[in-house]
């Protein structure tokens, strides 16, 4: 079997062709366009017949992030026209008063309401479709009350709206997130609608660029850690939001269940940003929202956490003379300014190029000027420099391992990406991990994860009911329980004794369970799933070395300080305290 990964990020586009039980990497610039960068990275890897093509892609995410989605319009139920723009009651930050939500993705004039009312027992006022007004744009996202539970009149406005606008995008909540919380509803349903286009436009000139190279349709993976059709993609982007992270959470699990070591934490540090998860039992953990440039998401999703600290990020002095480090980064271009690019700002990768970490002559033929490096940093000592970023690094392993009661001494830190495993050994003494795993081609692991990544779907659906009168229950899957008159819920695995399950979780979480009170079963969530093709990560001659030491990997560069040693077994390196 013949399997292509390429993942496009923000400076390279990495692909990984397994083929023959041999693995096979290049890495080339990222274009403008981005389905010219894919196939170029598809020829630099020398794919030929392929039985499998995978693509992990950052077209939402970047529409999203840069607001440069469709004119999109927003209908909702009478009275309930300014639900984008009443939120919830949080602010924006806790200790600022002033600072300000993102403004919405739909202004208040292309907000409308629409004469209709459906209860939980059923319809309170009919729907007037005549009540619906004129409505200019290239998308509309539709969200009324209750289409959860009741979607016929959800259905009757989207068809009326497909009627009257059959060039535009027309997004029903109920076929995205049918899930109750009008708001988090609301804003998925926004932001799919207004994403559909751009990646509608991505994908669709990417198939024909694929289809004019001899190459089969690739899958686009999801944020939820699988890969869908182009089609299915291209129906519901806010599903792709997280397309690239989802991609190094796989790449990291087939590596930590590789090791023997099926409880990690993924740590993809980049040029720009690091991108943090939990893997337990050797996959990655998920949920069921998150938040994506501000706005809430109500989607599956593989459940990483991410800070604006990666091997581009500019170091400052603030006005009280703190040393800060991001999250503004160097990015591509000029870069950090060691790559004599033009950069003339100090970055974490010249200051680990001052002490001694990377390699003059980076992978690629890049020779790295330490002159430039020096009078970039100017009195900012590079060690410093490195402990500032280690710091924010820290507190997003702490999120997703302590804060959620979790003891990071029982798990490996699987270091990738570009800059990755230069931090490692750093961040897991401070956590008091014993290992970490680095594979040997870290710079491409989330191509690697798109190439072994399932096929996935995952489906929701709504009770709000006791769960005494739940019915009978799928086998497999999560379901979201509370106790009967909480605002929150918490998700466990179906199984025969449910409701002991969801008690010996709320103990777990709030130190308590209270096992005569009603439990409301909210929603059941399942996922059909085809596993991708098995993929083990390669051979190669066992080595050791002691640390102070620099490994150069594929696309990468480790450092194993004084005290560490590591040992190379296949194509992972396990980094363990001498």
């Amino acid at each position: 079997m013949a399997v292509l990964g390429v993942d496009v990020g923000g400076t390279f586009t990495d692909a990984v062709l397994v083929a023959d039980g041999q693995i096979r990497t290049a890495k080339v610039p990222t274009s403008a366009r981005q389905e010219v960068a894919v196939l170029d990275a598809a020829r630099a890897v020398g794919a030929g017949r392929l039985d499998r093509f995978t693509h992990g892609t950052t077209v939402a995410t970047n529409a999203l992030l840069e607001r440069k989605g469709a004119r999109t319009a927003f209908v909702a139920t009478a009275g309930f026209e300014h639900l984008l723009h009443l939120r919830r009651q949080t602010r924006a930050h806790l200790y600022r008063l002033c600072e300000d939500h993102p403004e919405p993705l739909v202004p208040l004039e292309r907000c409308f309401g629409v004469s209709e009312r459906i209860g939980p027992a059923g319809v309170l006022r009919p729907l007037d479709l005549k009540s619906l007004p004129e409505i200019d744009a290239e998308a509309v996202a539709v969200c009324l009350l209750f289409s959860f539970r009741d979607p016929s009149h959800e259905e009757a406005v989207v068809g009326e709206l497909r009627r009257r606008l059959p060039a535009a995008r027309v997004v029903a909540s109920h076929e995205v997130a049918p899930e109750f919380r009008e708001y988090e509803r609301a804003s998925t349903t926004a932001i799919d609608a207004y994403l559909g286009p751009v990646l509608e436009r991505y994908l669709q000139a990417l198939a024909e660029r694929t289809a004019e190279s001899g190459l089969p349709e690739p899958l686009v993976m999801r944020s939820s850690g699988g890969v869908a059709t182009i089609a299915e993609a291209a129906a519901h982007p806010a599903f792709a939001l997280l397309s690239g992270p989802a991609a190094g959470v796989v790449g990291a699990a087939l590596v930590a269940r590789a090791a023997g070591t099926p409880n990690a934490i993924s740590f993809d540090m980049g040029g720009t940003s690091t991108d943090v998860c939990l893997i337990a039992g050797g996959a990655g953990e998920r949920s069921v929202e998150r938040e994506v440039a501000g706005y809430p998401v109500r989607l599956p999703s593989v459940d990483v956490h991410t800070v604006g600290a990666g091997g581009g990020s500019i170091a400052w002095v603030d006005e009280g003379g703190a040393l800060r480090v991001g999250p503004e980064s160097a990015g591509a271009v000029p870069g950090p300014a060691c790559y004599a690019n033009g950069g003339t700002r100090p970055t974490v990768t010249d200051a680990n190029l001052l002490l001694g970490r990377v390699p003059p002559r980076l992978a690629g033929g890049l020779e790295l000027d330490r002159v430039a490096a020096e009078e970039a940093l100017g009195d900012l000592d590079p060690a410093a420099v490195l402990e500032v970023v280690n710091a924010e690094m820290l507190r997003a392993l702490r999120v997703v391992s302590v804060e959620r009661g979790h003891d990071p001494h029982e798990f490996a830190l699987v270091a990738f990406g570009g800059a990755g495993p230069l931090h490692a050994c750093a961040l897991a003494d401070e956590l008091g991990m014993q290992t970490v795993l680095v594979p040997e081609a870290a710079g491409m692991l989330s191509a690697l994860g798109l190439a072994a990544s399932d096929e996935r779907r995952d489906h929701v659906r709504s009770y709000i009911v006791p769960l005494a009168d739940a019915g009978k229950l799928p086998l497999q899957g999560e379901a979201d329980l509370r106790y009967k008159g909480q605002s929150f819920e918490l998700t466990v695995p179906l199984g025969p004794d449910l409701a002991d399950s969801f008690h010996r979780a709320h103990e777990e979480r709030y130190g308590y369970a209270d096992r005569s009170r009603p439990i409301e079963l909210v929603a059941v969530r399942t996922a059909e799933v085809r596993p991708g093709p098995h993929i083990e990560p390669g051979k190669s001659t066992r080595q050791e070395v002691s640390g102070p030491h620099v490994l150069e990997l594929n696309g990468s560069t480790c450092w194993l300080p004084q005290g560490w040693v590591g040992a190379r077994d296949g194509s992972i390196w396990r980094l363990t305290r001498a």
